[in-house]
């Protein structure tokens, strides 16, 4: 399975008049996954000002929020959902200027010694929507404390000490994970303030939903877009020769880029308040459509690309299981060209028996791309192409249909890699359910997404009786002896 060079034209597009200039990502390029490599000269800085520099930035950051604490305290006292007299008390705005104040000394501290702001910020009237992107680490608060914005946040923050209260002067809206309605009540909760002429303080909303490595967009979430009123784009930059400020699902931890953070000696970050987009009455009709089409504008103004994909690609990509996808995987791409077709992993479980029998009955035999659509159940296009050269390496026009169900195993049950493994022996095996080293290549390469994969020195391992061929039960009973075989066997 890998990936082929495509045409723009066939990258989907959600976005109706981004145009030729739409750049479209890098084709199964990850944007969850951050690698932080320091030099020597670099490591000795870092050990130098650990010593130094770090414990006293650390203490300062910690008195800074303390010293914040008490006024956010009394300042959120009353109740959490009243409006906000207008205009503000006298005693509020004071507490508005000493936070910012505070919280600006907080931010110097850790190094952030001049915060570059381009463009004008609009006031609540004309765009009480600000959309943040690329979000790529819990330092684009910055942007938050220095205008008092409030933000989107999971009702869980809210008991973190010293920092939930912080957090609640802010009046925030909360998102409930345990709450099965949360989703509905927030978005009404956003459309109501969106909607209450300047009487709420500007909600900060980032799109995206997640962190990534800000080497494209992802596609953003529909919620900041749904009330249909002006949105002010807000793009964040870090350009530092180091990145220690990236915290993505699959590298630092946020302790770490903490710590390498409060080391460096200077950390850059630039904040740009592009023009208010104002929707359409089309896009006002189709939050996605507004979406994309804020995100385009994002997109250009930072010089990166978009992509399709999701959160859901996220816990896709870093799914605890007995192979853990790699950075370049493939499946990432084929996640994203499954929905496009209107395919979504949820709903094609149930049908994965069904999908498999039917591959197995090709016993390998090639299928060409008219076959495979009527064997997806959907019409001949260019994502339907685009889908189809995942799994045709050779180019020759043909692909097996079992590395498709494979490979829709591992988007459909990412953390279940056993139960992919198991189904993909009976597609391959021979009539005792055996397969050869060759077969067990092209399921592995498949269900990591990588075009090239050596399995001989894991085979061996596992063929102990040297027959040339092995069972789901003699793989299944040498990964539980041996649960991190990817890592030795696999190269």
């Amino acid at each position: 399975m890998r990936l082929r060079g495509r045409d723009p034209r066939a990258a989907p597009s959600s976005s109706a008049g981004a145009g030729d200039a739409r750049l479209q990502a890098p084709p199964g390029r990850n944007p969850f996954v951050h690698e932080l490599r320091l030099g020597a000269l670099q490591k000795a800085q870092v050990a130098v000002l650990t010593l130094t520099l770090f414990p006293v930035r650390l203490l300062v950051v910690v008195l800074m929020m303390l010293l914040a604490w008490p006024l956010a305290l009394v300042s959120s006292l009353g109740p959490a959902g009243q409006e906000p007299e207008q205009p503000p008390a006298l005693w509020r705005r004071v507490v508005d200027l000493l936070l910012k104040a505070i919280m600006r000394t907080m931010w110097l501290a850790g190094g952030f010694h001049h915060v570059v702001v381009k463009g004008r910020q609009a006031p609540p009237t004309e765009a009480a929507i600000l959309t943040l992107a690329p979000h790529s680490s819990y330092f684009d608060a910055i942007p938050v404390t220095m205008t008092m914005s409030s933000v989107v946040m999971k009702a869980e923050s809210r008991d973190i000490p010293i920092w939930g209260t912080l957090i609640k002067y802010i009046r925030p809206v909360f998102v409930s994970r345990t709450d099965q309605d949360s989703r509905r009540k927030t978005v009404e909760e956003i459309k109501r303030r969106a909607q209450s002429g300047g009487k709420w303080p500007q909600i900060m909303i980032f799109p995206e939903g997640t962190c990534t490595n800000r080497t494209c967009l992802i596609t953003f979430k529909p919620g900041a877009f749904i009330p249909g009123v002006p949105v002010q784009p807000v793009v964040l930059r870090y350009p530092n020769k180091l990145d220690t400020i990236t915290w993505t699902w699959r590298g630092p931890g946020a302790l770490k880029i903490l710590w390498l953070t409060l080391c460096q000696l200077h950390n850059q970050v630039e904040i740009e308040f592009l023009p208010v987009y104002t929707p359409s009455e089309e896009e006002k009709k189709d939050p996605a459509l507004y979406a994309s089409n804020v995100r385009q504008v994002m997109a250009e103004a930072l010089g990166v690309a978009v992509t399709d994909y999701t959160f859901e690609d996220c816990q896709l990509a870093l799914a605890e299981g007995q192979l853990r996808l790699p950075a370049d995987t493939c499946l990432l791409e084929f996640a994203r060209l499954l929905r496009g077709l209107g395919l979504k992993p949820e709903r094609l479980e149930q049908d994965l028996e069904r999908h498999a029998e039917r591959a197995r009955m090709t016993q390998g035999r090639g299928v060409t791309l008219p076959e495979f659509a009527v064997q997806l159940g959907v019409p001949e296009s260019e994502s339907l192409e685009d889908l189809f050269s995942l799994f045709d390496e050779g180019g020759g026009g043909e692909v097996d249909l079992r590395e498709y169900v494979v490979a829709l195993s591992v988007v459909c049950r990412p953390a279940r890699t056993l139960d992919t493994i198991q189904l993909a022996f009976k597609m391959f095996g021979s009539q005792d359910g055996s397969v050869e080293e060759h077969a067990l290549s092209s399921i592995l390469k498949t269900a990591l997404g990588v075009a090239e994969l050596t399995v001989t020195h894991l085979f061996r391992a596992i063929d102990q009786e040297r027959k040339g061929r092995i069972t789901f039960a003699d793989f299944e009973k040498f990964v539980q002896a041996n649960p991190d075989f990817a890592e030795e066997y696999l190269t």
